[in-house]
């Protein structure tokens, strides 16, 4: 729910005092009138309790003195005593209900932020009939009218919520926020405000591991990520390997606050990166969070200032020729309010975010939204009360298996400050089912670990829905995916062969029986060997279908990007059926691939294509797995320059 400045009859009276022999006031006491003028003038010199106390002395002089209870209600309000506030805009609406309307909508503005649903509800409805109601005050008036009702429906409808404190591990004195984690849900990363030598307080970030389902001692992350200015809002990578952060007031800023990435070499954190233009510009861009396709990033960008109200969620991808241009989401989930806190679950699918521009329970809600089949964005769902107060929500994460989801909060019962907690999702709110997968890429000969490229495409779409680096110094590469459906993997690095392979994820995600994806990739010589496992034929048939199209085009981009002089594209059957019709339709395999690459731009003297049969099995024909590996297509390196 927006919140508009109520402040109306402040400025008003402020501009008067530099004319007030010639305003006429309500009241006929000049004792009141110089009491309510001084509380003007300790209020424009941002003396606010003495102001106050000029305001009420002048209150007391005359009770019906209807500008000196809205001043007070007004400085009340600028001082947070809402309770204060409430009381005298009442008074002043006993008074003369229609001298001043902004009066109910400032009313109900507060009662709303207290929770005080019913009553708001009722100053709302009544500031609305007025005839001499601002349109613009109106106009927000319908949507805390909407929050109002949502607000008391909520309230007769609790969703499950039982929050727990994560422990001394991760909360300290201090305050503890922005928690990401990784995708297998074994480390932490989190901000911790804390004290320092050369400001009083600074932001760093910590770090984590969970060990037999207990979070472990946090430690700071450290130089170079690390400085003596403040870092915030961390989001991981999928596989750890990478952070994204906010730094603010940066010399090789360029804007007040721009977002920065650190990339893991072993156990170490490399310098962080400012992603520069057209990520970052003179605005500022804050709070990103990084998507399980290793490509995707979310984050929230301002119109310049940190705290103005107008904040939009913005996504920006990464590709060969760097980031593209950010584009600002749909008005699904931005609103001309504030929105914030934006988590991309490693779903790809389920965003979570805070906003003020939607209906809710008052203040900053939490909401959610669900891509669609045409790959828009669902309308923004609230996740009702009570994960959402008449409070400001911070945002929160949730979990890879969707179950639990993870939040900061300075409830009572905790460490101090802002603490981290985590409570059980309930299911509608839960993000789509994944399977979660690691594997290590290695050199087939030395088995030293190799930093490759690797793809994961969906089968059946040809959409690559992941696409990242395994680690330089492991090789190891970790990934979520929706589960249900039968992927591609393709792993690619300069002077090897390219590896390819397909595999199900039927089952959501079980993070202690992950799949594994172990890659052995050949250097590329003559004589190598390649299969080619995400080719695919019809039965007895040598037409291509459609799912090949993916591994394909990978094919025709390793031969234009390596040093390949000439290559034989081999068709392979199992030993079902007659010689002569294994055979031909080996041949007509081979065939169908060296045509597609002929079309695709590679010149003809490059290739050629041969057909084998049954003649070369490279496994038992007497099982079904068996068979299924002899039906193969193969590329073997024949010449290199």
């Amino acid at each position: 729910m927006i919140r508009f400045a109520a402040f109306s009859l402040i400025i008003l009276l402020s501009a008067a005092t530099v004319t007030a022999q010639k305003r006429t006031y309500t009241s006929t006491s000049s004792r009141a009138i110089k009491s309510l003028e001084s509380a003007m003038k300790y209020y424009d010199s941002r003396q606010n309790i003495k102001a106050i106390s000029e305001a009420e002395n002048a209150t007391k002089i005359d009770p019906n003195f209807i500008e000196a209870w809205m001043l007070l209600g007004d400085l009340q309000a600028d001082n947070n005593n809402l309770p204060a506030a409430i009381d005298a805009y009442k008074k002043a609406i006993a008074i003369n209900p229609g001298f001043f309307p902004n009066t109910y909508f400032a009313l109900a503005n507060y009662e709303l932020e207290l929770g005080q649903y019913e009553n708001a509800l009722e100053h709302l409805n009544a500031f609305v009939k007025l005839p001499n109601a601002q349109p613009e005050k109106k106009e927000a008036a319908g949507l805390m009218i909407t929050s109002c009702n949502f607000a008391l429906d909520a309230l007769k409808h609790p969703v499950p919520f039982a929050p727990e404190n994560l422990g001394d591990g991760i909360n300290s004195e201090y305050d503890e926020y922005f928690p990401s984690i990784t995708v297998d849900s074994k480390q932490m990363l989190f901000t911790r405000k804390i004290k320092s030598d050369r400001f009083e307080w600074q932001e760093d970030f910590y770090i984590s591991n969970s060990e037999n389902g207990k979070w472990q001692k946090a430690k700071n992350v450290g130089t170079p990520v690390n400085t003596e200015l403040n870092e915030g809002a961390p989001s991981f990578s999928a596989d750890g390997q990478l952070i994204f952060f906010t730094a603010c007031d940066r010399p090789e800023g360029k804007g007040s606050c721009d977002i920065y990435y650190a990339r893991k070499f072993g156990n170490t954190w490399g310098r962080p990166i400012n992603l520069g233009s057209p990520v970052n510009t003179g605005a500022w861009e804050s709070q990103p969070s990084f998507s399980s396709d290793g490509k995707t990033l979310y984050f929230v960008r301002g119109s310049g200032m940190r705290d103005e109200k107008d904040q939009d969620i913005y996504m920006s991808q990464v590709g060969e020729k760097g980031w593209s241009t950010p584009v600002k989401l749909s008005d699904n989930i931005n609103t001309t309010g504030k929105e914030e806190a934006v988590f991309i679950h490693p779903d790809n699918q389920t965003l979570y975010f805070v906003s003020d521009g939607w209906p809710g329970m008052g203040g900053t809600d939490i909401y959610m939204s669900r891509k669609q089949a045409d790959g828009s964005w669902g309308k923004a769902v609230n996740l009702g009360y009570p994960i959402n107060t008449f409070a400001n929500e911070t945002g929160l994460i949730v979990s890879p298996d969707g179950n639990k989801a993870y939040f900061s909060s300075n409830r009572e019962g905790g460490y101090g400050g802002l603490d981290v907690y985590s409570f059980n999702l309930y299911d509608n709110a839960k993000p789509v089912p994944v399977s979660y997968a690691q594997g290590t890429v290695t050199d087939a000969e030395t088995n030293k670990p190799v930093d490759a490229k690797f793809e994961v495409i969906d089968l059946e779409s040809g959409q690559t829905v992941v696409e990242s680096y395994s680690d330089k110094s492991k090789g190891e590469f970790l990934l979520t995916l929706p589960s249900g459906k039968n992927y591609a993997l393709n792993v690619s690095k300069r002077n090897y062969l390219f590896y390819s392979d397909h595999f199900s994820m039927t089952e959501a995600a079980d993070l202690q029986h992950p799949v594994h994806l172990n890659v052995k990739l050949k250097p590329l010589k003559e004589g190598s060997t390649m299969d080619l496992n995400n080719i695919f034929f019809d039965t007895n048939s040598a037409t291509l279908k459609p799912e090949s199209k993916a591994e394909l085009d990978k094919l025709v981009a390793f031969i234009k990007s390596n040093a390949i002089a000439k290559i034989e594209v081999g068709g392979h059957t199992d030993n079902v059926g007659d010689d002569k019709s294994n055979q031909t339709l080996s041949e007509n395999r081979a065939k169908a691939v060296y045509d597609y690459l002929i079309k695709s731009g590679i010149e003809a003297l490059r290739l050629t294509s041969k057909g084998y049969g049954e003649t070369k099995p490279v496994a038992d024909n007497t099982t079904e797995d068996g068979r299924a590996k002899n039906r193969r297509t193969e590329i073997t390196i024949l010449r290199v320059h």
